[in-house]
């Protein structure tokens, strides 16, 4: 598989994602990395990347949780741990998540090659295994929105990087709306606006007015 951003496996809709391709690897999303978060509004981010777990699931999408040295940098923040209370996170000693073997092997045994990774900080704990991930053949996917950096210039010098070794840039409701689909999906429908609802921001009060319209055309009550 190429890593190129002009790869093939970048266009079409084979490059879009869906509940059966996909794997989430949420990284640092601890209180030290919290306190020099400088490129977004830190609860923000939190807000995210809370949501995007919800999301994933939501839709069952296998979501692997890892921390680095939590005894000095903080157990993962409690929202986020909250989605998934049976996880005990991968601590690692290693910078570079994608050096720990726990962590790919644990992906690895999802048989799946879409892989979407939001962390703190982006420069450091997101382009270093996004960037090695590309390389051994895996379709990566940066949330972020649901990541940060040390400062607005870190943050986006990473992408920037990433992008150059094929990594595809996207952000949290992109990746919940791609796993949706079609509203057709009903099973899924509920679930999804639950998660928009408590997370989505003014998308949640479009969402909201635009279920009242639905509401309103089938004669039903909200």
């Amino acid at each position: 598989m190429s890593s190129t951003p002009f790869s093939p496996s970048h266009r079409g809709l084979g490059a879009l994602l869906t509940p059966e391709n996909s794997v989430v690897v949420l990284i640092d999303h601890q209180p030290f990395q919290f306190a020099n978060l400088h490129s977004h509004e830190p609860t923000m981010v939190l807000n995210n990347v809370i949501g995007l777990a919800k999301g994933a699931k939501a839709f069952k999408v296998p979501t692997i949780l890892t921390t680095v040295l939590e005894e000095r940098g903080g157990y993962l923040v409690k929202g986020l741990q909250d989605v998934f209370p049976e996880q005990k996170p991968i601590d690692r000693t290693f910078i570079n998540t994608w050096e720990d073997s726990r962590v790919v092997d644990a992906v690895k045994k999802t048989d799946r090659k879409k892989l979407i990774i939001a962390a703190l900080w982006t420069e450091i704990c997101l382009a270093m295994p996004a960037i090695q991930a590309a390389g051994e053949g895996f379709e990566v996917y940066v949330v972020t929105d649901a990541s940060g950096g040390v400062s607005a210039e870190a943050h986006d010098m990473a992408i920037r990087r990433m992008q150059l070794a094929g990594v595809t840039p996207i952000t949290w409701m992109a990746v919940i709306s791609e796993w949706q689909r079609d509203w057709a999906r009903e099973a899924s429908v509920d679930a999804l606006a639950s998660v928009v609802g408590d997370h989505g921001g003014g998308s949640s009060v479009a969402y909201a007015w635009e279920m009242q319209l639905l509401a309103g055309r089938s004669g039903k009550g909200l």
